[in-house]
């Protein structure tokens, strides 16, 4: 589910955030339900798009903030650092 505070988003970027965040759930199959949040910030600098994407998983949950001068670079920085915590996160029920 992607959310964008006041202002709406084309399809376009829609669709590339939605190819981003299924990259994880197939990493991963137990990520119940992934929510992304867009958000302008009032701020005058360059970098003033947010990004939040939070991953519901069996029993826990992660989130990444990014903050970027577009959605897509925003996206692609959080899904990283999601990517890393997935990894953590799976080593972790391992041991």
């Amino acid at each position: 589910m992607i959310n964008s505070v006041k202002f709406k988003t084309d399809s376009k970027l829609e669709e590339f955030i939605q190819d981003k965040v299924s990259k994880l759930h197939l990493m991963y199959e137990d990520i119940l339900a992934s929510e992304i949040t867009l958000r302008l910030d009032k701020d005058e600098q360059k970098e003033n798009k947010i990004t939040e994407i939070k991953l519901n998983l069996k029993g826990n949950e992660l989130f990444a903030k990014k903050r970027s001068k577009s959605f897509e670079e925003g996206t692609d920085l959080a899904v990283d650092a999601l990517k890393k915590q997935l990894i953590k996160h799976k080593d972790k029920l391992k041991k």
